[in-house]
Formats: C-alpha cells, structure tokens, sequence
C-alpha cells in the first residue's frame, strides 16, 4: 500500500522547498506548504501574516514584526503609521489548534505531502504515513543557505573561495563562505522551529525517532532524496 501523506520535516539549509514539491509532484499529491497558513488566516478572520507570525516554518519578518507591533494601538514600521485593534491579536494557540485541524483535513481527504508545522507528531501513530526528516551539519547547511540565497538574489553571493581558503562546499560542487548574516538566518530559524515543537508538542523536531527516514540533503542531491522518499512512500 502506498502512502498517501507524506510529511516532511526540514532543518535550515536542507533543502526542504525543493524536495518537499518534487516529491509531491512525483507521488502526484498536492504540495502543502504556505497554503496551510493562507487557509488558517481565512477560517480565523485574520490576516496572512498575522498567522504567519504564530507559524512554526515563519522566517523572521513582517509577519513577526506585526505579531509583537500588534499589542499596541499605532505602530510605525517604516514611514508609514499603522492602526492594529486589539482584536487582530491572535492566540498562538488558537493558530496552532486551527493548523492541526487543516493537517488531519488533508490527511482524511486525498492526502498530500505537508512540510513542516509540527506534522509528524500531529499524525503520528496515524496508519499510511510516511514521516521524514531532512537535515545535515549545522556547516554543510549553512552553505547549501548561503549557494541558494545567492542564487535567488536574496543574500549577497558568498564568497567562491576554495576549502584551503575557508570555503565550504554546497549543491553542484560550488564554494561559498557564508557571511554573518546567513549564519543568524540559519540559528535564528532553528530555534524558532525547535521553540515552536518543543513549547506546543513537547518534542525536539531533530529527534529520528519521530520519523520512517532521515536524510542528509547536504550531502546526497535533492533528485537523490526525493528517490528515496518516493520509494519509501511506495512500500509503506
């Protein structure tokens, strides 16, 4: 029988936006990701990021600045003054229960796969489930961070330099010393994800115990990861 869900659980720098949609493209099933928050927002009444801010896979941004701008009535982000009611707060809790919700709906109605968001714990134990984690050394991942953000134009290009000059080396055999900013991009997103698995499910994400198959996409390439998974799906 072959799985009809696949969660995947995805550290910084392991390649999760790009395995997670290829798997569910090879598995034909739909790509659950930023469509669970946008689907969240509209059953509570609130803004994208609003629920943005309390979700375990948000970077740290305009959903987090209006999460902590929210308590107070004008708010200047910017140049521009901002009025936020007091009910536009939202419940980290209420977010979480509503997520929850979404993730057992996708479960019961066709299935998918679903990154991120705590899935493994919320459908453990649920049969016809395949768990999986992608993770790698805090140094490998930080350059496969710094090679894609560059790529994507979002982060200055690190650096090529060669291992005897302190590089290190990411996808496609390319060398890049990451700057410090990735460095507080990658710290800051893991303890956001561990904080939000540890606080509302009292487990470390990071736990292999958690999951059918952990995968180091540092070093096997995403084509690679995504085989296994979808091998994986189809024996479960």
């Amino acid at each position: 029988m072959s799985a009809r869900v696949v969660t995947i659980s995805a550290a910084f720098g392991a390649r999760g936006d790009v395995v997670g949609p290829a798997v569910a493209e090879r598995l034909a099933l739909p790509f659950l990701d930023r469509a669970i928050p946008v689907q969240v927002a509209g059953e509570i009444g609130c803004t994208l990021e609003e629920a943005l801010a309390h979700d375990g896979r948000a970077e740290s941004g305009i959903g987090r600045i209006l999460a902590g701008a929210a308590r107070l009535p004008n708010v200047a982000l910017g140049a521009m003054d901002v009025y936020l009611p007091e009910q536009a707060i939202i419940r980290p809790e209420e977010f979480v229960e509503h997520t929850e919700r979404v993730i057992h709906q996708a479960a019961e109605q066709g299935g998918g796969v679903l990154l991120g968001r705590a899935a493994a714990v919320v459908l453990a134990g649920l049969p016809g489930v395949l768990h999986v984690r992608l993770d790698g050394p805090r140094e490998r991942r930080l350059a496969v961070a710094a090679y894609e953000l560059a790529k994507a134009g979002t982060a200055a290009p690190a650096g090529r330099r060669g291992r005897a000059a302190g590089g290190t080396r990411g996808p496609g055999g390319a060398t890049g010393t990451p700057d410090r900013d990735v460095e507080r991009m990658l710290d800051d997103n893991d303890r956001a994800r561990t904080a939000y698995v540890k606080h509302f499910y009292g487990a470390d994400p990071a736990d292999p115990r958690l999951y059918h198959l952990v995968i180091d996409t540092t070093r096997l390439p995403a084509s690679a990861a995504v085989d296994l998974i979808a091998a994986a799906a189809r024996a479960l």
